[in-house]
């Protein structure tokens, strides 16, 4: 039983590590294809997945696919000052949204995206899931980005999309089914360290069998040929 539930974890653990790889590779990806615009390193995109599953009981690699798409959307960026960490807001907003709207992340990332990194055409998008804006928040948006204040712009639609949907993903992390995932995830986090150290006991039984395989093939077709006589 004992060496069941081991060799169990370390199949959970193995998972999480390609999947965790595959979203860095998507994330190192994008950053070197965008030059870095949005003023975040892959670590970073990494440990926001992290903390806020942590937060939330949402899954980090769908966090993280959902921070590679807002990556795509250059015009979202970090910047110095009080309240310009557009990305990180533009983050958690997809991540509340997805939860208020019981939608996947990636329909979030691309409403959002889209609202942040062309505000007067992007707030369109928002409509059609219930956002909506006054006349005169349209105007100073409008006037904003004319000025060459997108920023400006981008701090409007995020405030109203916090009104709206802020707090979301927390509560969501709150209830006894999200309590459940976070314990899960961290569950899955020490199976994935687990897995990461016998890697290279794994490489090295892979590196043998790959320089052996001749002699390796001979014996299996004996064996299968003796089966097949008898």
């Amino acid at each position: 039983v004992l060496g069941g539930g081991f060799a169990a974890a370390i199949k959970v653990g193995f998972g999480s590590l390609v999947e965790h790889e595959n979203a860095l590779a998507q994330t190192e990806a994008v950053l070197k294809s965008t030059g870095g615009a949005a003023g975040v390193t892959a670590a970073e995109i990494t440990g926001m997945a992290d903390e806020l599953e942590k937060l939330t009981g949402v899954d980090d690699v769908a966090i993280q696919s959902g921070e590679n798409l807002l990556l795509t959307f250059t015009n979202i960026q970090n910047k110095v000052g009080e309240g310009n960490n557009v990305f990180d807001q533009a983050t958690q907003t997809m991540l509340d949204m997805s939860v208020a709207l019981g939608q996947d992340m990636k329909s979030s990332a691309i409403q959002v995206g889209k609202a942040l990194n062309d505000p007067i055409k992007g707030i369109t998008a928002l409509t059609r899931v219930g956002v909506s804006f006054t006349d005169a928040q349209k105007a100073q948006i409008k006037a904003l980005v004319e000025a060459g204040d997108v920023m400006g712009a981008q701090k409007i639609i995020l405030a109203e999309l916090n009104k709206e949907f802020g707090g979301s993903a927390k509560a969501a992390g709150e209830t006894f089914a999200g309590r459940l995932n976070i314990l899960k995830a961290r569950l899955e986090e020490v199976a994935e360290k687990v897995a990461g150290r016998l890697i290279p006991v794994f490489e090295l039984l892979v590196s043998w069998v790959e320089k052996n395989w001749p002699q390796i093939e001979a014996v299996v077709t004996g064996v299968m040929d003796g089966i097949k006589t008898v």
